[in-house]
């Protein structure tokens, strides 16, 4: 097993109190609760930016426990966060790392961002919307815009994982 570096240590608490500050204030604000997600996700981009997935995976569950508990437990929230948006920078990273096609990852990452918001969508607005058309068409919609929401994503990720892991080359200079 690798020895996880003091650097290393240091990056992983620095990712999970960026990411749950983000986290927590998308969620308490509601109208920046993707912004939250989007920052928190960048935020855990740093411990593997020294393949540090042992840190990455303790950064990731500290900050949903975290997020949970000073967002007032505001559970449906966070639950997008805690099934795709937190990882979502370990599925590209692993890609990279196991060379798997770009297009095969993407439309498997489409599917599981998909998924993700039906589910979401099942759980958590379902019961308060009393349209039965958009209920009825509710998959549909989101493999369509979902999908093309979530290429768009990807590719703004990748941006920002390039971004992080020149920063945290500086830094470690």
């Amino acid at each position: 097993m690798k020895k996880i570096t003091t650097y290393q240590i240091a990056l992983s608490a620095l990712a999970c109190a960026l990411a749950t500050i983000f986290l927590t204030l998308g969620v308490v604000s509601e109208v920046l609760l993707f912004t939250g997600y989007l920052l928190s996700g960048i935020a855990l981009m740093l411990p593997l930016a020294k393949q540090s997935y042992l840190g990455y995976v303790l950064a990731f569950l500290s900050t949903c426990i975290l997020s949970c508990i000073f967002a007032s437990f505001r559970f449906w929230d966070i639950l997008p966060f805690l099934m795709f948006f937190g990882l979502h920078p370990l599925a590209n990273e692993l890609q990279l790392k196991w060379k798997i096609n770009r297009y095969v990852a993407c439309a498997v990452k489409a599917l599981w961002f998909d998924l993700t918001m039906y589910l979401v969508w099942k759980v958590v607005f379902a019961i308060t919307t009393s349209i039965p058309a958009i209920d009825t068409y509710i998959l549909p919609i989101i493999l369509l815009f979902g999908t093309i929401f979530f290429i768009g994503y990807d590719y703004l990720t990748f941006g920002w994982r390039n971004v992080v892991m020149r920063l945290v080359r500086r830094i470690s200079k």
